[in-house]
């Protein structure tokens, strides 16, 4: 929070500096002014929250001060202090909007009293008008965007946006220029929507404001990363832009693109062809502020490769997957074009294919993959090879999921075959009826348990078997065809030679060595 002194006496103002308990209320900046000219200036560009101001001050005094911030609509607190108890100096602190009126010699406890009670209502009000401020701009956000796709506006748009900005929208012409923020959100907002939007709507603003320029800036809720700046009347839609621009670079550092579409009556047709314009910005070069392109790139679809790219997954080969990435990207290297309208699409068909492969696997962990999006450089533009790069990390990612998920898969039902098999060994389990319960292939069933168990099916429910057969014959109560008719063996004399086979000894010979 800021505050602001205004006294031509310097030891008023170190008396102040002393005396109030700046950090205890959260006034971390002070400012200094020696009369109300020099403090106009300061005020009109810092804001102060709280405002000190003697009433007897050379050129400009404190009532000429008073009124000044009266009519310039300030959202600040301000406290009087002076020497002077006359009634006209009461009277026009109170006109003017005053807080509070001190008399010196200063009363250490009174100040801090007054400034408690300044900060508390500055604070409150404040509150309030940030509340009041954000709902008038998501309504307006939504009013002025849902004029970009009707064709005709009802009259209660055309009389409200009339009422607001004075321009009546059913026969003005209009430019609309469109900042795509998606770098910004990224590169310099860490991913916060709401402090991007709100930081570049609010030098849009100050540009508009400070050129004379009608027109108004809004969050487009059409499109999720887009700022829209709605301009009418004579104005240069490309010198105004160019400010923009440069205003960003200033206080943030990097470079933005900006596209500015053709003078229209009609509010559809204006957002249509800058839409078109920016869908079709070259990210390979140092755009700015686009008014015209000729550059229109055929889109390369990632649909295209799907096949490819599914038979690379599934066999969870990196080099395969690679080897499709620089086919593709070789197209892109080799016509020096990157447009937003292919890295959109690029985006939007990844995603989509991604939520195919990940439904069809049966794959929870989505929230986890790599989400490839630092492909800027640190200056704002676009770099082509860390979007390549980046892409490979996430089809990287996604073969390893995807894979692992499959073998895992695959693992499992190759344990639930074997727990089946080993429950009903005593039964003539045929190699189909396997495959229908678990609706695998005898094929791939044949195969996958042989690599998982080292064994084929038949040998393992008969090495099953055998266990369970010497276990039976540990009771000498036991006929020997009751024990091949217990573990599923209906002719004792074929038990026997099995059992011979693996044993190297008979039924009866292995029940006679206890």
């Amino acid at each position: 929070m800021k505050a602001i002194i205004v006294d031509d006496e310097k030891h008023v103002r170190e008396g102040l500096l002393l005396l109030a308990d700046w950090a205890k209320f959260g006034i971390d900046t002070i400012l200094e002014a020696t009369n109300g000219e020099e403090a106009t200036k300061l005020i009109s560009e810092h804001q102060p929250a709280i405002i000190f101001t003697d009433m007897r001050m050379p050129r400009f005094d404190g009532i000429e001060l008073l009124k000044w911030i009266d009519s310039a609509n300030m959202n600040s607190k301000t406290i009087v202090i002076s020497g002077y108890g006359d009634f006209k100096y009461t009277k026009n602190c109170i006109t003017y909007g005053g807080f509070n009126y001190i008399l010196k010699p200063i009363n250490p406890v009174e100040l801090n009293e007054t400034l408690s009670r300044a900060v508390e209502e500055w604070n409150k009000e404040n509150h309030d008008r940030l509340s009041t401020l954000e709902n008038e701009k998501v309504v307006w956000d939504h009013l002025l965007s849902s004029c970009l796709d009707k064709s005709k506006l009802s009259k209660r748009i055309v009389s409200q946006i009339e009422k607001e900005f004075h321009v009546d929208v059913s026969v003005a012409s209009y430019t609309i220029a469109l900042i795509p923020m998606k770098m910004l959100i990224h590169k310099r907002y860490n991913e916060d929507f709401e402090g991007a939007f709100s930081a570049i709507l609010t030098v849009c603003k100050e540009v508009l404001r400070s050129c004379s320029i009608q027109g108004v800036a809004f969050r487009n809720l059409l499109k999720e990363e887009e700022l829209a700046i709605l301009l009418w009347g004579d104005s240069d839609g490309a010198d105004v832009m160019a400010k923009v621009i440069s205003q960003i670079h200033q206080r943030k550092n990097v470079l933005c693109n900006v596209a500015i579409g053709p003078s229209s009556h009609q509010l559809v047709k204006a957002y249509e062809t800058a839409s078109t314009l920016l869908k079709q910005i070259n990210l390979l070069d140092d755009n700015g502020v686009v008014i015209e392109n000729i550059l229109h790139p055929d889109v390369v679809h990632l649909f295209n490769y799907s096949e490819e790219i599914k038979w690379a997954i599934q066999s969870g080969s990196v080099d395969q997957i690679d080897s499709i990435l620089e086919r593709i990207f070789k197209v892109f290297k080799e016509r020096k074009a990157f447009t937003w309208e292919q890295l959109e699409t690029w985006e939007i068909q990844f995603d989509l294919l991604k939520e195919h492969w990940i439904k069809e696997y049966e794959i929870h962990k989505r929230d986890s993959l790599y989400k490839g999006i630092n492909y800027w450089h640190d200056d704002g533009r676009f770099s082509l090879e860390a979007f390549q790069q980046e892409k490979k990390k996430e089809f990287h990612e996604l073969i390893n999921l995807v894979y692992n998920c499959k073998f895992q898969k695959e693992k499992n039902s190759m344990q639930l075959i074997e727990e089946y098999v080993r429950n009903n060994y005593q039964k003539n389990i045929k190699l189909q009826e396997i495959a229908e319960r678990f609706f695998l292939s005898r094929e791939y069933i044949s195969r996958k348990f042989k690599r998982e168990y080292q064994e084929t099916i038949t040998d393992y429910v008969t090495r099953i078997r055998i266990e369970k057969a010497k276990e039976l014959l540990e009771n000498p109560y036991l006929k020997i065809y009751d024990v091949a008719e217990a573990v599923g063996y209906q002719n004792d004399k074929y038990f026997i030679k099995v059992f011979k086979k693996i044993e190297g000894q008979t039924p009866s010979e292995f029940r006679n060595s206890f």
